[in-house]
């Protein structure tokens, strides 16, 4: 009833940009805070970048000044442009979502993409 769909994943040379989106669909009353998340093999999933409804937004330490995350709420999708990519960068990225799927209700935030691969090597 909800689908996120992540996007744009691939291998990129060290120092090189991707650019990810994550359309969502499906029974959906507003979108408020859509993130993006990294898995690396045998690690926690980590919080990348977030941003809210009303555009403010917040980086993870490892990707402020390379990473911006942007939206387009016409479109129900969500961005994050990659710069000054790193082997580091290497993992599975996903898509959260704060969705309320209908009026009246509480929003929630267990709404995950399948993620894609980012893999930076030379």
């Amino acid at each position: 009833q909800v689908q996120l769909v992540e996007s744009g994943g691939g291998l990129v040379q060290p120092g090189g940009s991707l650019r990810l989106s994550c359309a969502a669909s499906g029974s959906i009353f507003n979108i408020y805070t859509m993130r993006w998340y990294c898995q690396a093999p045998g690690k926690q999933r980590e919080l990348v970048a977030s941003i809210t409804l009303g555009g403010d937004t917040n980086y993870a330490d490892s990707v402020k000044g390379r990473f911006t995350i942007s939206r387009d709420n016409a479109k129900n999708t969500v961005y994050l442009q990659m710069n000054s990519l790193k082997p580091e960068d290497t993992a599975v990225y996903y898509c959260n979502a704060l969705i309320q799927r209908w009026a009246y209700t509480q929003p929630t935030d267990d709404y995950w993409g399948q993620g894609t691969q980012v893999t930076v090597s030379s």
